[in-house]
């Protein structure tokens, strides 16, 4: 677990990664052909994890289904309008084996690059996917057993979610991997947690994936839950995730676990062993376009907050560029990066792509980038790498009406950082879409007796101010639609 209230993590989709490389290159690109100077790059942009997405072994079974679907390939045409077959290289959650993909390298090849990310001082995490398993995985012949089994009546009734398998064991009727709430995904299929001998090979594999890398994305780890498998398939199972990450750390010290979790299952899997889980939440508040539900959010204890993993947009959630207005984006980034937290970013926020690239995919349409936005996240990254706001001790702030009937003062969305050297800072936005004002109550009690500047590190603006009047009254502010400051604060 990281000593960092908020770490920065740079989600790349590795299939994409390396077919522009390939592009450039004019040939097969691995894992070795990812250059020194991109690697810098990232480095220096202040992050301090890489989760590369889809590197393990994938097969001819799940590919042939995502090429097949037609309603994934209508979902795969309108992001490739120039769509061929081998851009469809099936979905990087249909695993086949727990060993790099051979394309990308195999195993030697992301153990020469996790050597010098490590240089970099960076940290690699990569993907577990505990639900389910691709339709042509060894365990379907060698451990049937392993996988939630149906009924001719449940195939019959529930084709959606049940399948038949030819195996070595003659035709199964087994069930697809799917969340409760959707249909399943017929290119997985079903683990079966209310086996302990599936339990104990899953956490097998976890212990062979933590020898290559230093932290693991598990996805939709909430539905090995005890409660939600057995509401799901009717079977009970035992918990898994006490015991799984216990046994991992105690193999490798410190290795980091994040879950994807929804549904409020948050606070459950961080006291089950994870180090982050998402904050949706905080997500789909900010969509929602109202400050006090986002400001309630962050009422929350540390304790909870620090653990939490803050995003605008990963794989599976559409474009930020596509989902929010520019002047809303901007104030959303800002309250969620400066927030505490690991930082959780995605390949092509920066640039303002439009376009979310399915999993299934290993090509990515070109646009062009977005030079205000990439500019915005320059100056952003650039305040995240102050370590007043890495390791810095943050706090939620109180707007005041700045009179009496004073509504829009509900508009304000602010924290204070306050770093072990002293340095501070202000996190301000008016996250509406009309003109606000509050005053906001300061949270340092040494303001009085001396004057003070407020630098806007996302700005330009420079302003001085009174201690007295800062510890008596606060900061008074005024504040157009969406508008924000992060103002670093001195002694004139």
């Amino acid at each position: 677990m990281s000593t960092l209230h908020a770490p920065s993590l740079y989600q790349i989709n590795t299939r994409v990664w390396l077919t522009e490389l390939s592009r450039a290159l004019g040939k097969r690109a691995t894992l070795d052909d990812i250059g020194d100077t991109e690697l810098d790059r990232i480095a220096g942009l202040g992050f301090d994890w890489v989760w590369l997405l889809s590197v393990w072994q994938t097969g001819p079974a799940a590919q042939a289904i995502s090429r097949a679907n037609p309603g994934w390939g209508r979902e795969f045409a309108e992001t490739l309008p120039d769509l061929r077959e081998e851009d469809i290289g099936g979905s990087g959650f249909a695993i086949q084996g727990y060993t790099v993909h051979r394309d990308l390298g195999g195993d030697a090849a992301l153990a020469r690059l996790r050597q010098r990310l490590q240089q970099r001082g960076l940290k690699l995490m990569l993907d577990f996917v505990p639900n389910h398993m691709a339709p042509d995985h060894p365990w379907i012949d060698q451990h049937p057993e392993y996988f939630v089994r149906g009924s001719e009546e449940d195939l019959a009734c529930s084709p959606h979610n049940y399948c038949r398998v030819q195996t070595n064991n003659g035709p199964l009727v087994l069930a697809y991997g799917r969340d409760p709430y959707f249909d399943g995904w017929p290119d997985t299929l079903k683990l079966n947690y209310g086996n302990p001998a599936l339990q104990q090979a899953m956490i097998g594999e976890l212990e062979r994936i933590a020898g290559q890398c230093d932290g693991v994305r598990c996805d939709m780890a909430m539905l090995v839950l005890p409660e939600v498998f057995a509401r799901t398939w009717g079977i009970a199972a035992q918990p898994f995730w006490p015991t799984a990450t216990q046994r991992v750390r105690e193999r490798v010290p410190g290795f980091c676990f994040m879950a994807e979790v929804y549904w409020d299952l948050e606070w459950t899997l961080q006291q089950q062993g994870f180090d982050y889980t998402y904050d949706k939440r905080l997500y789909d508040r900010l969509r929602e376009r109202h400050a006090r539900p986002v400001r309630e959010h962050f009422l929350a204890g540390l304790d909870f907050q620090y653990k939490l993993a803050r995003f605008l947009e990963n794989h599976d959630e559409p474009r930020t560029a596509a989902t929010f207005p520019p002047e809303m984006h901007e104030a959303a980034a800002v309250i969620t990066f400066l927030a505490p937290g690991l930082r959780f970013f995605h390949q092509g926020q920066f640039e303002g792509r439009t376009k979310r690239i399915s999993p299934h995919l290993v090509r990515a349409p070109e646009e062009p980038v977005d030079q205000h936005l990439a500019q915005f996240y320059a100056r952003l990254l650039a305040v995240l790498r102050a370590p007043a706001v890495r390791d810095g001790c943050w706090q939620l702030l109180e707007c005041r009406p700045a009179w009496d009937g004073n509504w829009t003062a509900d508009s304000f969305v602010a924290f204070s950082w306050t770093g072990k050297d002293g340095t501070r800072w202000l996190v301000i936005a008016n996250y509406s879409d009309h003109q606000s004002q509050c005053y906001l109550t300061m949270p340092w009690n040494d303001l009085a007796g001396r004057r003070w500047c407020l630098g806007d590190r996302m700005g330009t603006d420079l302003y001085e101010r009174d201690g007295e009047e800062l510890a008596e009254r606060g900061l008074y502010l005024d504040m157009p639609a969406w508008a924000y400051h992060v103002f670093d604060v001195h002694p004139n």
